[in-house]
């Protein structure tokens, strides 16, 4: 989803500081981006525990081989996915806790705990809390989930780091704020958070350009 020009512009009215940053970057594409439409909610979900606390390099790597190993029982889905050996999985480059992981969600979908078919249609506090209970998904997991897989726009990721440091740069600051501290100033720019989040992630990427 992409806000309204005219909700753009608001944003900007109700923080100035975020506004001229926003003025500098380039502007917000919208999500889901157009690879993301094509990926299975399955699949985005199996990716993100993939990537987890790994470098890109390395995590993409893995992501593949795992790609590779469904593909040969037919496509990344739960039932191809519960067809792969531990022993396979972990040869693709897969962590203990990586495999719990995948194979939580994997039981979940298939016995039905998890329907991924309807979450689009839930809020994202329902999202938030399906997504949580599986093994290896926390809320800066589930939250991604919202922002990029199904383009919310009202999402603040309080514990990212990215948007901890994209707020230090935009205000000034000495040190990161904190999730609170960066919740209370995300009051502005609700209903468009995500959006805010995004510009913050933006501002670090430009200043690290910089140095």
């Amino acid at each position: 989803m992409k806000p309204t020009v005219n909700e753009i512009r608001a944003l900007k009215k109700r923080d100035p500081i975020l506004g001229n940053a926003m003025g500098r970057l380039e502007p917000f594409p919208g999500f889901p981006s157009p690879s993301q439409k094509r990926s299975s909610t399955f699949a985005y979900l199996v990716r993100a525990i993939v990537f987890q606390q790994l470098a890109y390099k390395a995590a993409d790597t893995i992501w593949r081989r795992v790609l590779d190993l469904c593909q040969e029982s037919g496509k990344m889905e739960p039932t191809a996915l519960a067809n792969i050996s531990d022993q396979a999985l972990r040869g693709a480059g897969l962590s203990r806790a990586k495999l719990a992981a995948v194979r939580d969600l994997s039981q979940r979908v298939l016995d039905g705990r998890l329907k991924l078919r309807g979450l689009s249609r839930l809020k994202d506090c329902d999202v938030l809390e399906r997504l949580v209970k599986v093994k290896g998904i926390g809320p800066w997991t589930a939250q991604m989930f919202l922002i990029f897989k199904l383009g919310r726009l009202d999402v603040m990721p309080t514990t990212d780091l990215g948007v901890q440091e994209g707020l230090r740069r935009l205000d000034s600051l000495n040190e990161r704020p904190s999730p609170k501290e960066v919740q209370a100033r995300a009051e502005k720019w609700s209903p468009l958070c995500s959006v805010a989040a995004w510009y913050l992630w933006r501002e670090v990427d430009a200043s690290d350009e910089v140095e």
